[in-house]
């Protein structure tokens, strides 16, 4: 069967700077394809040319006959005055669907039904009132009511609370559409793509598809990439021949000689375009933590607090100490930004406390990216000259903003211009110039492309002070935070060693009262009584390299009890106690390992 809709040879160009050219793209009957690339690669402009409101300079998109393409924009927006129920009956009339294609209910019936699976109570009231999460999850079922043929998603977990995430997994890893997701959220592509597409400069045709989920995609993306630098390594070796020769000026009176020139020519221009392709840049993100000695930053006591009529805390207690990152999780409404507020003192508790180490350092990255629309990014990187001062170095405007990866021609624009993952990284720039204590971060993921998400999680790991983090990446949450808060949105919170527990805690919610519940004391050291589950994205990544690092530990371990044996350093004292305690570090070290590996074996069985 021929696929709904196909592409082919799509080049679209904004000014001189091309995003992509001569792509060629199709979507067959239930696919799922998962489409990445950096920031500025296009991946926005091709799902709007894929649903016909962007025209490009060449190719052409043909969709099958009577074939229905619906497409769901990042941001949702909604008229004034107008109701959820009245948004979903409209889209089932866009639909042009007869009551007779519906079955035996009414248009408002199929409209509430589907609302009510979405989670919807109060269908009339207005959509403009509802959150950025609510309005994303309005939005997606504004497009699945009207039966599409092919859904393009553009960054559809961007404001969604986790439930909602898993609530959109579920719709589209059992529907019968095919659909298009651009996103950066390694879960969820882990978990719903049939197959993957990275639209990128560093591949000869621009874009590198792969049948599989992300993993898979990881695979081959690595498989490719190493036998694209096996060929350029031969290249190169070939042209360097070929160059040797030119030089010792052959004549191109014989035909052989001739053909051998342009040949010559021709592998110099192959491996200068591979070289082009090759080059790629990182934004180089590095929190900088103040030399504070307390142990203790923030301490929250018996601390509650009530906004609009709803009960967000009640009797809240729990302490921030410097080193721990928190990943503070909850539905859409439990209160996530407005702790965070607290935290900062924006909002006081209405009973309780909240103390705050002397002169405590607080950076907050603000999910509404409030930046000044008619300011030059040359004016956002750097305030008040034209350089700045990182870690005590003076650093010129157009060095920091090339090491966030913008181009000298872009320092001029207003900052209006910019996307929203370039405004994530002048955001960012600008924590970077302060030390701080402690980071308060709202969803600072959103539109950042999968490397720079990547370095982000580096560069908070390494962060020697405290971390609140509010983000819907399950992966980034798992592997940052050292310990989780769980808000429910009506005023109590749990804490969870990871996003695991606390997945397995809200399962535990939704059981009968009969059932058996697992204790906090178990929630701590993972016995939640939940049957065993397959290992997720992230443990089967570290189950992959565990036994490599296993036999490095064992090696440094060894190491350490060869060095007790030394004569040098069993003959000084302080030596030999410094030698005993790495010895005893390393062991631990390694235990710990064994225990691991034994947790993920467990898993496997």
């Amino acid at each position: 069967m021929p696929p709904i809709l196909n592409a082919q040879g799509l080049t679209k160009a904004f000014g001189a700077h091309p995003l992509f050219q001569d792509i060629s793209f199709t979507v067959s009957e239930g696919d799922r394809i998962g489409l990445i690339g950096p920031n500025g690669a296009g991946k926005s402009t091709l799902l709007q040319v894929l649903a016909g409101q962007v025209d490009t300079d060449s190719g052409e998109v043909a969709i099958r006959k009577r074939a229905r393409l619906v497409y769901v924009l990042q941001d949702s927006h909604f008229a004034e005055g107008v109701a959820i129920r009245s948004v979903v009956e409209a889209a089932l009339a866009r639909s042009g669907k007869s009551e007779s294609e519906h079955g035996a209910r009414s248009a408002e019936n199929l409209a509430a039904e589907t609302l009510g699976r979405a989670g919807f109570d109060d269908l009339d009231a207005e959509a403009t009132a509802l959150s950025g999460g609510w309005r994303k999850r309005l939005a997606l079922v504004e497009a699945l009511v009207q039966n599409p043929d092919v859904l393009l998603l553009d960054e559809p977990t961007n404001h969604l609370d986790l439930a909602g995430i898993e609530w959109l997994e579920e719709v589209l890893s059992s529907a019968s559409f095919a659909c298009v997701v651009v996103s950066h959220d390694r879960y969820f592509l882990e978990n719903i793509a049939t197959e993957m597409a990275e639209l990128n400069k560093t591949y000869p045709d621009g874009l590198l598809r792969v049948k599989g989920n992300y993993s898979q995609f990881l695979i081959r993306k690595e498989e490719y990439l190493l036998a694209q630098a096996k060929h350029q390594d031969a290249l190169e070796n070939r042209v360097r021949t070929e160059i040797a020769w030119l030089r010792r000026g052959p004549k191109a009176r014989a035909t052989k000689a001739k053909a051998r020139i342009d040949n010559a020519h021709e592998l110099i221009g192959e491996l200068a375009d591979i070289n082009r392709r090759s080059r790629t840049s990182t934004a180089k993100i590095d929190f900088s933590a103040t030399d504070r000695q307390t142990k203790r930053l923030v301490e929250v006591e018996e601390m509650s607090f009530e906004l609009g009529g709803q009960k967000l805390f009640q009797n809240l207690n729990f302490v921030i100490t410097a080193g721990v990152r928190v990943g503070l999780v909850g539905p859409n409404g439990s209160g996530k930004t407005t702790l965070l507020r607290l935290l900062r003192g924006e909002y006081q508790p209405e009973s309780g406390s909240i103390r705050l180490a002397q002169n405590l350092r607080i950076l907050y990255f603000d999910q509404n990216r409030e930046l000044d629309e008619n300011q030059t990014l040359r004016r956002a990187l750097a305030p008040d000259s034209d350089s700045v001062i990182y870690q005590d170095r003076v650093v010129h405007v157009a060095s920091w903003a090339d090491r966030f990866l913008f181009t000298g021609e872009q320092l001029n624009q207003p900052v209006s211009r910019l996307s929203g993952g370039e405004r994530a990284r002048v955001l960012i720039a600008q924590l970077m110039l302060q030390p701080a204590d402690l980071l308060l971060l709202d969803e600072p993921t959103n539109d950042l492309d999968i490397p720079t998400l990547e370095i982000l999680e580096e560069s908070l790991l390494e962060y020697k002070g405290a971390l609140v983090l509010v983000t819907h990446d399950r992966y980034l949450l798992d592997r940052v935070s050292t310990v989780v808060l769980g808000l429910d949105g009506q005023g109590s919170a749990e804490t969870f060693a990871d996003y695991s527990q606390w997945e397995e805690w809200q399962a535990e919610q939704t059981k009968p009262e009969d059932k058996t519940r697992s204790t906090g004391s178990e929630r701590t050291n993972g016995k939640s009584g939940v049957a065993k589950k397959k290992l997720s994205y992230l443990e089967a990544r570290e189950h992959s390299s565990i036994e490599e690092r296993i036999a490095k530990a064992e090696q440094l371990r060894d190491a350490k009890r060869d060095a007790l044996e030394d004569p040098a350093i069993a003959s000084d004292a302080n030596r030999l106690v410094s030698a005993h305690e790495e010895l005893e570090q390393a062991q631990e070290e390694l235990d710990a390992m064994y225990t691991r590996w034994a947790e993920l074996e467990a898993k496997l069985s």
